[in-house]
């Protein structure tokens, strides 16, 4: 078990009683101020109250955002409990993110939150026999566990699934993409799937009966391209590669298609030793909210690992303007090397 460094960010008495409890017979410290975080297994702790985030929160996103390597070789999980029912998952994507940008890598699954009632842990708690408190407790000791034994895994097989529901002619996102997949091959083995060949249902939000009864053979309600070709490839692929256009703020509708269909594959698969990179492109601003978008359902919802800068954001707009950005290429080089560095 290696030794935890905890970060905290805001104080409340019912989040000192789950760390009292969760960090008990771990390894573990407070990080000490200026002390480096490079290389170390870091808990991110914080408190919002029934406003939000407060001042320690913000002073924290803005140290990790301003740090472009502080966090290299790092790996994290988070505790957020709220007072109120709402900002604990938009603080978790926010703190993600700006960790991630800084170098630090997340397990699948890195986050237990509390909101104010605890409710979001009713059906949780119901499937573990326990109480509200008893389950943010013992979910709270079983990650920080998972986290003090985490190792990044190299898959014996490198290869990449880069998924997509964008035009060739004209995507700015898929001429990324691409891009990536030429510096990339032969060393890396790509398989790329559009969601744009034929129809792609969105989850009917199936009760887990059903769901479980279709996912034992590896399938779903609807079946369709996602069960014959998707689950498939994702299975047989070592990290998936999303190609993103920012679309008002969101990822684009088959997209998300496929991001609620993952529930049937999940229940009967782990999906913690499959990476999570992204290509985000917005043709005005965004690129932010859909990569938070992104790591919130794929790695703190999902169970993807999410490496070190999962994501290239980029702004165009006219067809063919991201590949004629200034400093492009060396962008892609650079987004390039991190994958070949975290699946190599």
């Amino acid at each position: 078990m290696d030794e935890l460094l905890l970060l905290t960010a805001g104080q409340s008495p019912r989040l000192q009683s789950v760390l009292h409890y969760a960090l008990d017979r771990l390894p573990w410290r407070s990080a000490l101020p200026g002390e480096s975080l490079r290389g170390r297994k870091l808990v991110f702790a914080a408190a919002l109250d029934r406003f939000g985030p407060g001042e320690d929160f913000c002073r924290l996103l803005r140290t990790l955002r301003a740090s472009e390597d502080g966090l290299d070789g790092a790996s994290a999980a988070l505790l957020i409990d709220g007072a109120g029912e709402g900002g604990t998952k938009a603080a978790a994507r926010a703190l993600v993110l700006a960790a991630n940008g800084a170098g630090c890598a997340f397990p699948g699954k890195p986050l237990v939150e509390g909101t104010g009632s605890l409710h979001n842990l009713d059906v949780l708690s119901r499937n573990m026999g326990l109480s509200q408190a008893e389950t943010y407790r013992e979910t709270a000791r079983a990650l920080l566990r998972r986290l003090s034994g985490f190792s990044p895994p190299k898959p014996e097989r490198p290869r990449v699934l880069m998924l997509h529901a964008s035009d060739h002619a004209t995507s700015n996102t898929l001429a990324l993409g691409g891009a990536l997949r030429g510096r990339l091959e032969p060393d890396i083995a790509f398989e790329e799937l559009s969601l744009r060949n034929g129809a792609v249902f969105d989850c009917r939000g199936c009760s887990y009966t059903v769901c479980s009864h279709y996912a034992k053979s590896q399938s779903c309600f609807y079946g369709g391209s996602i069960v014959d070709e998707v689950y498939p490839a994702l299975m047989r692929a070592g990290a998936l590669l999303l190609l993103l256009p920012n679309y008002n703020d969101s990822v684009s509708a088959n997209i998300m298609a496929f991001i609620n269909r993952l529930t049937s594959l999940q229940l009967f698969h782990d999906l913690g030793e499959k990476y999570l990179f992204a290509v985000v492109v917005s043709g005005y601003s965004g690129g932010d909210l859909v990569a938070q978008q992104a790591l919130g359902a794929l790695c703190l919802n999902k169970g993807f690992l999410l490496p070190p800068r999962f994501c290239l954001m980029e702004t165009a707009n006219d067809p063919g303007a991201a590949l004629a950005a200034p400093g492009v290429a060396q962008r892609l080089d650079a987004f390039a090397n991190r994958i070949r560095e975290v699946l190599l």
